[in-house]
Formats: C-alpha cells, sequence, structure tokens
C-alpha cells in the first residue's frame, strides 16, 4: 500500500483515481501530476515502483497545498471572515447558508434536522 501526503491510497486502482483520496486533489489535479511524472493514465498503484511513488510523492510536496495545511488554511479563512462580522462570517458563525440559497424551505444540510415547534395544532 502506498503511502503519500499522510494517507494510504488504494493499490488496485489506476494511479489517476488513487490520488484523488487526497483532499486537495481533484481529477485534474492527479492528470497534471501524473503528466508531470510521466506516468501512463492505465497504469495502477500496484505496479509503480518505489522511485515513481517517490517521484508523486515529491511533486505534491513542492507544488500542492494537501490534506493538513490545506485545511487548517481553509478553517483560517472561515475563522477570519468571523472574526471580522461581515455579512459570510456571520452566516458561517450561525449555521446557515453562506451563498444566497434560501431557507424559508430547504437548507436541512446546514440547519440540521428539523426541530418540531410546540403549539402548532389546531
Amino acid at each position: 500500500m502506498a503511502r503519500i501526503a499522510g494517507i494510504n491510497i488504494p493499490t488496485n486502482k489506476r494511479v489517476q483515481i488513487a490520488l484523488t483520496y487526497i483532499h486537495g486533489i481533484g481529477p485534474a489535479k492527479a492528470k497534471s501530476i501524473c503528466e508531470a511524472v510521466n506516468i501512463a493514465s492505465e497504469r495502477r498503484v500496484q505496479d509503480l515502483t518505489d522511485q515513481e511513488i517517490l517521484q508523486i510523492r515529491e511533486t505534491i510536496d513542492a507544488n500542492h497545498q494537501v490534506e493538513g495545511d490545506l485545511r487548517r488554511e481553509n478553517g483560517q479563512n472561515v475563522k477570519r471572515l468571523m472574526d471580522m462580522g461581515n455579512y459570510r462570517g456571520l452566516r458561517h458563525r450561525r449555521g446557515l447558508p453562506v451563498r444566497g440559497q434560501r431557507t424559508h424551505t430547504n437548507a436541512r444540510t446546514r440547519k440540521g434536522p428539523a426541530k418540531a415547534i410546540a403549539g402548532k395544532k389546531k
């Protein structure tokens, strides 16, 4: 099992798909990493040599922000918005949708499960 950026990537998947298991690497970045290291798209992780895994690891470390660093930066960005007290920060603080979605109905993902209102029966 190959370990890249602190993540055990699956061995029986194609390299391009397996790299997307790392937080911060999507399909496009995975493809560019494979092209930079000259790995064919149909190769599987179990077929990679230790040298190729090392090259992938070095490419990711040098050119991409992934996993803990990325999560930390995103968290700090949200915290900065909340500290400034602007509209987006207030929406984050209250746990409501940030990007203008309606809240009269829907928004259950941000608001959580519906709460029953007492005294509503006829």
